[in-house]
């Protein structure tokens, strides 16, 4: 009797700190204060039903689940009993590999279910022939792929976005920074690369790699991060916000010195300095530093994600969609990081991810400043109606019905099953 009051304060109130949090997060580049929230708060949020069913008035009856490859991308399509049909497009090249998982332990599941129940059937999903054996990026990168597909065709029926599946649309375009993936630069050919992505992608923040990529503190080259951190900030001037990412490069020791520079240049967000998955390091570099620390990329346990919201183990959080399972899951993140008074930043693992992303982001109150970007997702942006707008460092969010491909025919023409 008294779950539903309790359920309707505790959104309340998770919407009015992470509409505050949204305000922060977009004039403000500073670690957001420490809190010390409470775990049964955090566990209620989690526990939040996410997909809402207005417009979805009857049973939609999953018929099937097909994995198929167009050139060089997969998609998963999914069919209802009474003809819905719904698309996602995987992150390459995780279905080059992980085909079978999908096929064998995922879309036979879903089969027969009512789509409605989605929530539900993710939970199942879990148990159904033991799946929680195979626990881990494969896994949840393969159910995101269905879970894409199944709130498209959801998102088609009832005529609205992602975003407004999943919650209420709090914003209609997103900052973002472009990204540089590159390692084999020395600092000048890397400052020259990055004028490049400024310049072709309109973007007012940017971010680069520093150390050597799980190098054990070894430098991609002598001296580049010491030089190229200085040499970013000296040739883009103070208008430019700037990102720096160490994709597990460092020790805390190591972490803290690098973010010392950081700090100079007041830089607005340093990725994954420590291995990933050593949460206890990860914390002394966030407890030691003012540059925001993020994390989260390649988690995939979300008591891992309380642990580390909980306690303050990371001041940006920052799942990956697919890698952690697809929207739903990292909704849930997010409402858990809004308690504790954390942003969220979305990790991309490439292709059409930046489209789910924005999907994302239209709902999220408590989004970090900036989102990334990778020149090369034009393409996919090509797909959709309305198309994406950038402009002024922003990028505008699909509206069209799911997740907003103008023509699912002319797309799924020239498929072929994997």
């Amino acid at each position: 009797m008294h779950t539903l009051p309790r359920r309707s304060l505790l959104a309340g109130a998770l919407g009015t700190a992470a509409a505050a949090m949204a305000d922060q997060a977009q004039t403000a580049t500073r670690k957001a204060p420490k809190t010390k929230p409470k775990l049964e708060d955090i566990d209620r949020a989690a526990a939040l039903p996410v997909l809402k069913l207005d417009g979805l008035k009857t049973p939609v009856i999953i018929e099937s689940l097909q994995l198929l490859k167009k050139d060089k991308d997969y998609l998963v399509l999914v069919r209802s009993k009474d003809g819905a049909e719904g698309v996602a497009i995987t992150n390459p090249p995780r279905a080059e590999y992980l085909d079978h998982i999908f096929q064998q332990l995922v879309a036979p599941f879903f089969v027969g279910k009512d789509a409605r129940d989605l929530d539900a059937l993710i939970a199942g999903l879990y148990r159904y022939k033991t799946n929680y054996k195979m626990y881990g990026l494969g896994l949840w990168s393969a159910q995101a792929w269905a879970e894409f597909a199944i709130l498209d065709m959801l998102g088609r029926i009832a005529n609205k976005p992602l975003g407004a599946m999943l919650g209420n649309i709090v914003r209609r375009d997103v900052p973002f920074y472009v990204a540089s993936g590159r390692r084999d630069t020395t600092p000048e050919q890397e400052i020259d690369y990055l004028q490049q992505l400024l310049s072709q992608s309109g973007a007012t923040a940017l971010k680069f790699r520093v150390g050597g990529r799980m190098s054990g503190n070894e430098d991609a080259m002598p001296q580049r991060t010491e030089k190229l951190i200085p040499l970013v900030r000296k040739t883009f001037g103070d208008g430019i916000d700037i990102h720096a990412d160490a994709n597990s490069s460092y020790d805390a020791k190591e972490a803290i010195r690098v973010g010392h520079l950081l700090e100079d240049i007041h830089a607005v967000h340093y990725e994954e300095p420590c291995e990933f998955d050593h949460f206890d390091e990860m914390k002394t570099v966030a407890d030691a530093l003012t540059v925001p620390v993020a994390c989260g990329e390649q988690e995939y346990s979300q008591y891992r994600f309380r642990w580390m919201i909980a306690n303050h183990g990371a001041d940006i959080v920052q799942p990956d969609l697919f890698y952690y399972g697809g929207l739903i899951r990292s909704i849930k993140v997010a409402r858990m990081s809004a308690v504790a008074g954390l942003p969220m930043a979305v990790h991309l693992s490439g292709g059409f991810g930046f489209v789910y992303m924005l999907h994302f982001s239209s709902t999220v109150p408590n989004l970090a400043k900036y989102q990334e970007y990778k020149l090369g997702m034009e393409k996919y942006g090509g797909w959709l109606d309305p198309g994406i707008t950038v402009k002024d460092g922003k990028m505008s969010i699909p509206t069209g019905p799911g997740c907003g491909i103008k023509d699912l025919p002319a797309l799924l023409k020239g498929t072929q099953a994997v």
